[in-house]
This record gives structure tokens, sequence and C-alpha cells, in this order.
């Protein structure tokens, strides 16, 4: 791969999403934020899939900027609650992005659960040329009971990651980059980015 910066335009508003991709890409590619382009817009995410609203956001920006772009969806999918709060993570607890109400409302619900089970789940819409391209990355874990730790976002503080002994908000960021669901998904994006080349 050529040593130069590619530029990659994320269709999000999110600096904490922002802040971990760019950490996870380094030098290789440099995140460019939807802020950052002057884009102040608030895209909607109506629909009943993270494939849908990651390919909601990233054709929405595609036609505002004509040019190759990549979104993402995350959603934390909870066994015990047939897969919820999934695509509505974000809004679980009525007001988009409250995360401690959000975390609140989880660790509620599953007060009297044994079974603690759950995945984070991202999925990456790449439009390039105007074609789609889709990546996903799943992180296997389970809900604590109570939250820990304050780095990190949205359900960070209550989930632990598979092989490991404490929240993702008690980690730091390359702690968790080696379990992280948006970094797997991330270097498929990379790897499919790379064959292009």
């Amino acid at each position: 791969m050529s040593s130069e910066t590619r530029r990659l335009v994320f269709a999000t508003n999110n600096q904490h999403k922002a802040t971990e991709l760019n950490a996870i890409l380094g030098a290789r590619f440099k995140i460019c934020t939807l802020l950052e382009l002057g884009l102040e817009i608030d895209i909607p995410e109506p629909h009943d899939t993270l494939e849908e609203n990651a390919r909601e956001k990233s054709t929405t920006v595609y036609n505002l900027i004509h040019a190759d772009c990549f979104s993402e969806d995350t959603g934390l999918e909870v066994a015990a609650l047939g897969g919820a709060p999934g695509v509505k993570s974000a809004r679980y607890a009525g007001e988009h992005g409250h995360a401690e109400k959000n975390n609140d409302k989880l660790l509620g619900e599953l007060a009297s659960q044994q079974n603690r089970k759950a995945r984070f789940r991202t999925v990456i819409s790449l439009i390039e040329n105007g074609t789609e391209h889709q990546f996903e990355g799943i992180c296997e874990g389970n809900i604590d009971w109570e939250s820990t730790g304050s780095n990190g976002f949205g359900y960070d503080p209550i989930f632990i990651p598979t092989g490991a002994t404490k929240s993702f908000a008690a980690m730091t960021m390359e702690e968790k980059s080696k379990y992280s669901h948006r970094k797997k998904a991330v270097e498929k994006l990379i790897s499919y980015l790379n064959q292009k080349k």
C-alpha cells in the first residue's frame, strides 16, 4: 500500500465514533466527519435493521457530496431481551444518545436475569462509485450487574467482552480495540480498500 494517507469521509456526527476509528486506522487513513465537511445534518435511522440504517446514512451523504463515503450503525443485542435494544440502542430509554438512562433501563430489565449474554454488532456501509459494500463486526460478551469505568461511550460501562474481566469503559482504547466489534468491521473495510489499490 502507498505510504500516502487516504482520506475517508465518515457519515457521522458522533465524535466518539470518529475518535475510536481514527485510533484503529492509525496513519494509513484519516477520518473526515460531516462536521468537518460543514454538513450539519441529522440523518434519520428509521429502519428495523442495522444494515438498512447504515445504508440510509451512507447513501444520504453520498448523494450530498458525490464522493465515496462510509457510515456505520451499531447495536447492542441482548439474548434475554430477544435481541433488544438492537437498532434502538441509542434511544432505548426514549431520549436519543442519553447513555446513562439507556444503561439504567437495561440493567433494570435484566435485574432478575441470570442470562447476561449479549453482543455488540457493527455494520459498515461503504458507498464507492455509487455501489454499496457492507462489512460486519461482532463482539460477544455479557452485561455486567452494574456500571463500571469512565472511558468509552454508550453501553461500554455495562458490557464485558468475552475473554475480559472488566467493562469496555474500564479499558484503555488500546485494550478495547483487542475486542472491538467496530474494529473488526473496520478491518474488513480496510482489507477491501487495500485490495483495490
